[in-house]
């Protein structure tokens, strides 16, 4: 599972340095919002998960996890989407849209917290430092 947060992650990485250089050349700094946040919660967020997750194969292992997973990459292209096209637009009608994304991120974070806070703690430091040598 951590590979999987850290492949994504890069994912994440490479589309908001994109918008960056994109807006940089256009100087249009309308999406600076979801330019930061893409950076945010998918690229550091996302790459956090995957290296706790590592460390963690037993908390990587839950169905929490894998439910976080997927919330978190819905949620994230669907807020930052719909926050882009309001931006872009001024169609305001995306609100609810954005509004879904954004209680996808919140769970997904939620489902991480309570994950760590459950399994974390059930590691042993022998095989966090087993994982350290991978």
């Amino acid at each position: 599972m951590g590979k999987r947060y850290l492949k994504v992650a890069a994912v994440y990485f490479t589309i908001g340095v994109l918008l960056g250089f994109v807006m940089g050349i256009a100087q249009d700094f309308r999406l600076a919002s979801v330019h930061a946040h893409i950076n945010l919660l998918g690229w550091v967020s996302m790459a956090l998960f995957g290296i706790i997750y590592h460390f963690y194969p037993n908390a990587a292992e839950t169905k929490v996890a894998k439910t976080q997973f997927w919330l978190h990459n819905i949620g994230i292209p669907v807020m930052q989407g719909g926050i882009a096209f309001e931006i872009l637009t001024g169609i305001t009608a995306v609100l609810p849209l954005i509004i879904v994304g954004s209680i996808l991120v919140v769970v997904s974070v939620l489902l991480f917290t309570i994950n760590v806070f459950k399994y974390v703690n059930k590691t042993s430091s022998k095989e966090v430092n087993n994982n350290l040598s991978v």
